[in-house]
């Protein structure tokens, strides 16, 4: 019996040498187009039972914060499966190396007249929060961030709200992530920034500025337009953003990031909860997946099941 290979979709030479240097890699094929439309009819009204996801306090079950778009591949099979694809996992694998978890998830959706999002960058992800959420191992100092996989399950282009990089932003951080931002949730689009309707879920980043003068340079930015089914794949620390959906068309916007870090990463050190986004919910059933390799540290909380039962244990 003729054994088919399996097919590597890892990073090039090229490929990689230009992700070093710019920050992404991308736009590439996850699905395709029409693939990915019949997905999306299909499991966007099973989304919407959230009986069996890991965060049921009230500030998630109420939809109304950033909170209730995290980790949905816990409680779906189709977003397990697709964390997992080697589409996505093998070039994140040229990047991060062969033990891979996948730690967070969100939904980022865009309707008709919403404002777009703020520049930023992400290293410990303690923006919002104000407490990291994933601490790299002293000897990679150098390092720091996730490596964020965004899929474009609808189309995003320039008129609906489509990412913008800036390339070659990810090597130095404009962001100190231990000032708190002050979330107020009626400034949502309500900010012009430098002519551009931002923000950033109730946030302003620019409060996190380390020189208070600072502006990114959005001649050099570049709009990440996509197709259905395709995927970007970045550094959280490059310098990124979205552009306002103009209200032109009708269509909904939608994103999914999963984000990926090597098993060396601690997630959420010393944290029981998240609190941000004006919500606060407990990681009592949370646990990181591991997509790719082993687990050889036994620092985070690792899923052993993510759609039957949520059986979570510690390694």
């Amino acid at each position: 019996m003729t054994t088919i290979p399996k097919q590597d979709f890892s990073l090039s030479p090229d490929e990689l040498a230009g992700f070093r240097a710019n920050g992404f890699f991308g736009p590439f094929q996850v699905y395709e187009i029409e693939e990915m439309k019949a997905a999306w009819r299909r499991e966007r009204l099973q989304l919407l039972d959230r009986s069996k996801a890991v965060y049921q306090d009230e500030a998630a079950q109420s939809g109304n914060t950033n909170i209730s778009n995290y980790d949905r591949h816990l409680d779906s099979s189709f977003l397990a499966d697709h964390i997992s694809r080697p589409q996505i996992v093998d070039r994140v694998a040229s990047v991060l190396g062969p033990d891979l978890l996948c730690w967070r998830t969100e939904f980022f959706p865009k309707y008709p007249g919403d404002e777009g999002t703020d520049w930023h960058q992400a290293d410990t992800f303690a923006n919002a929060s104000g407490k990291p959420q994933i601490l790299w191992p002293d000897e990679v100092k150098e390092f720091g961030g996730t490596i964020t996989v965004w899929t474009a399950f609808t189309e995003a282009n320039e008129e609906n709200g489509c990412l913008q990089f800036i390339p070659g932003t990810h090597q130095q951080m404009n962001y100190d992530e231990t000032k708190k931002m002050h979330y107020e949730p009626d400034r949502i689009n309500q900010a012009d920034k430098d002519g551009v309707r931002r923000g950033f879920f109730g946030y302003d980043y620019r409060e996190l500025q380390k020189d208070p003068d600072f502006k990114p340079d959005e001649s050099k930015a570049v709009s990440m337009v996509m197709r259905p089914g395709q995927a970007i794949l970045f550094w959280s620390t490059l310098m990124h953003a979205s552009v306002p959906h103009s209200g032109r068309t009708d269509e909904m916007r939608l994103g999914f990031a999963a984000r990926y870090v090597p098993t060396s990463v601690r997630v959420y050190p010393d944290t029981t909860e998240i609190e941000e986004y004006g919500g606060r919910v407990s990681l009592d059933r949370y646990g990181a997946v591991l997509v790719r390799g082993e687990d050889r540290y036994g620092f985070n909380r690792l899923s052993t099941e993510t759609t039957r039962g949520h059986a979570f244990t510690r390694r």
